[in-house]
């Protein structure tokens, strides 16, 4: 079962969302995935997720890969954002300025 973690932080747009989306409308190419919600329209972060599920829905998988760890997956956000020089969209969930806790790993 797809998990309710948040895979477009842009758009707020759920794995569950996505992987829903998949399996009712059925795209034929990975980019129509913009259409659940934006998602991958925002900074990009996302895109290579969307990607590998869609190519996980084609193969006739039951469910996606579960995604990095929460605070790992902000992280690694934040990180190709700072590195990519790119300006969020209004309402994305902020860079987050801490690295996740080791401690928790």
């Amino acid at each position: 079962m797809p998990s309710d973690s948040t895979l477009c932080l842009c758009f707020h747009v759920s794995q569950r969302k996505v992987w829903n989306y998949l399996r009712i409308h059925q795209p034929q190419r990975a980019s129509q995935l913009s259409e659940c919600f934006g998602a991958g329209t925002g900074c990009g972060w996302c895109r290579p997720y969307l990607q590998t599920m869609f190519q996980r829905w084609q193969s006739g998988a039951s469910s996606p890969d579960d995604l990095p760890a929460p605070s790992d997956y902000a992280w690694q956000r934040t990180q190709y954002v700072r590195d990519e020089g790119i300006d969020l969209p209004p309402g994305a969930t902020p860079i987050n300025d801490a690295p996740p806790d080791e401690s928790t790993h």
